[in-house]
């Protein structure tokens, strides 16, 4: 029977001291056969440039687009009314969301573009008789991740268009949240965030996907330099660097 070990970080929004910490736990592990990263990778931090440079020297990793990442190449600020995730465009938190992603197309440059461009919306495995899928969200959508109704019905369609399937799991990022949901031979996860969490612990993570026999989802919560952070938000001055701030420091967007 063939086993494979899926090491996955996301939303690791310009936090390269996160980021750092996460595939220095992923080096340490002698199994990983696969590094996936599920988007969001360089908006609303304050060091795109340098995640950049990390994440391209990574061998052995698929990249899956984010919704911030995808505001990127869109040029989101260039729309007329710019918003996002369902936000009130006259919002100053969602205008101060835009120019973000505006000075994040700025520092990443071309470069980053093209770096964007490459990443794929969903990426799927099957290892023996389980199915795997990975997107940022939802491969019909990168902002909003699928209900447990919704995940029930791609698993049936899939079901009936693929054989000899017996286990389904579908893992996420976005929500920055925890999630471990499960109905029947469906399963959802999703680890929270690498870079900036919104479950009120402050530390990263990492997740580990072994598939062989048995499936094992596995969560490692690592600290990583905050103070780093939160002086290179003040001192870069970066647009929504106020309340990046405080959710870097609390692990909450409900702080500010």
């Amino acid at each position: 029977m063939t086993s494979k070990t899926f090491a996955i970080i996301t939303d690791i929004h310009s936090n390269i001291s996160a980021l750092d910490n996460a595939l220095s736990i992923i080096e340490s592990r002698k199994n990983v056969n696969q590094i996936i990263c599920l988007g969001d990778c360089f908006s609303l931090g304050p060091e795109p440039e340098k995640t950049l440079k990390k994440l391209k020297e990574i061998n052995n990793c698929i990249f899956v687009r984010g919704n911030h990442d995808r505001y990127i190449i869109e040029k989101l600020w260039e729309e007329e009314l710019p918003a996002l995730e369902g936000m009130d465009p006259y919002d100053p938190i969602c205008k101060a969301i835009v120019e973000n992603e505006k000075w994040t197309a700025e520092k990443i440059g071309n470069e980053g573009i093209d770096f964007i461009r490459k990443m794929v919306i969903s990426h799927r495995e099957i290892v023996n008789s389980t199915l795997i899928e990975f997107t940022h969200a939802w491969y019909q959508r990168d902002d909003h991740p699928p209900s447990i109704e919704e995940a029930l019905n791609w698993k049936k369609h899939v079901d009936a268009s693929t054989k000899n399937i017996e286990k389904f799991i579908f893992v996420h990022g976005h929500v920055h949240v925890p999630r471990n949901e499960k109905n029947g031979n469906l399963t959802i996860y999703c680890q929270g965030a690498t870079g900036l969490p919104f479950d009120k612990d402050t530390r990263g993570s990492v997740a580990f996907l072994d598939i062989g026999e048995d499936v094992n989802w596995e969560v490692i919560r690592f600290d990583y330099d905050q103070e780093l952070i939160i002086n290179r938000l003040e001192e870069r001055k970066t647009p929504f660097y106020s309340n990046l701030k405080n959710t870097v420091k609390y692990a909450s967007i409900g702080n500010n």
